[in-house]
């Protein structure tokens, strides 16, 4: 019985109305050294976005903060006009002051500003999905909810989800506007956010984890490495396969900037867990940080 392949399903729908892949793909990595400025090579990275697209990724994830704008402009420039049905989802909320800083600011001003700038960059009347990056504890929650619900009544943005955030935030934003996607840390051994994944299954929310495996906990990773080893797989794969596994509602976003890594992780749909692999893998003990 434990041999036994599993299965899961390979799309999901986002706000009842844009299906995707759920190995998609995200576009932070495109970017230079510390998610800041343009990459050290152009061309792979304007290849590895068309590669994803002809492996079948419909789902692309990024942020006007990659680089900053870097990464919006290079999806443009690697596939605009869009193929149909090729989802772009985008981030506001965060600053950059430099290489690896990152600054929480979701006041509606600045909201207003990087949203348009995104629209641009991005060459869309309507972005599909706008996700705010952090709540910021700075400014009330509900003006920037008040900004997204306003952004969406006037078509700039189509669906719109949160990012790091408690099934309470969630709750709250509600009121505004329907969630349809919540982006947190989450993998096989980083499970502090179970809740809110329950949450958003139950609510047909898609799950979008950042951070898929930390390979910090020396435990969880011999224990995944074992699994890898039996299917000729690596630890990446294994541990993006435990998450499509794992729940329907999780959407994957592995970002790389190199074609072949690209391939590699693209190959997790063709990676069959046994009920054996997958209990194993479920009682990984979870390493919160």
């Amino acid at each position: 019985m434990s041999d036994t392949a599993t299965t899961f399903s390979k799309e999901f729908t986002i706000g009842g109305d844009l299906t995707v892949n759920r190995l998609g793909f995200g576009a932070m990595r495109i970017t230079g050294k510390g998610i800041w400025g343009p990459p050290k090579d152009r061309k792979e990275a304007i290849r590895v976005l068309r590669r994803a697209v002809e492996l079948g990724v419909n789902f692309i994830d990024t942020a006007d903060s990659y680089g900053p704008h870097i990464s919006e402009e290079l999806i443009a420039e690697a596939l605009h006009p869009y193929p149909t049905g090729l989802v772009i989802a985008t981030k506001g909320g965060l600053l950059r002051p430099g290489p690896d800083q990152w600054t929480v600011n979701a006041h509606p001003e600045h909201l207003k500003e990087v949203l348009e700038g995104s629209l641009k960059r991005l060459k869309v009347e309507q972005i599909d999905l706008y996700q705010l990056h952090r709540i910021d504890p700075k400014v009330p929650a509900e003006q920037t909810f008040e900004f997204l619900k306003k952004a969406q009544q006037e078509g700039k943005v189509k669906h719109i989800g949160l990012s790091e955030v408690s099934v309470d935030d969630i709750k709250r934003a509600q009121k505004y506007f329907e969630v349809v996607s919540v982006q947190n840390m989450y993998s096989v051994d980083n499970r502090k956010w179970e809740p809110v994944l329950e949450y958003c299954k139950a609510n047909h929310i898609a799950f979008i984890p950042w951070y898929p495996l930390s390979a910090g906990n020396v435990d969880a990773f011999d224990k995944i490495n074992q699994i890898a080893q039996k299917h000729n797989a690596t630890a990446h794969q294994v541990a993006l396969s435990w998450l499509l596994h794992h729940a329907d509602n999780i959407l994957l976003i592995p970002g790389t900037s190199s074609v072949n890594h690209l391939e590699e992780n693209m190959k997790t749909a063709g990676l069959e867990l046994s009920i054996g692999d997958m209990e194993v893998l479920n009682n990984i003990s979870s390493q919160q940080s």
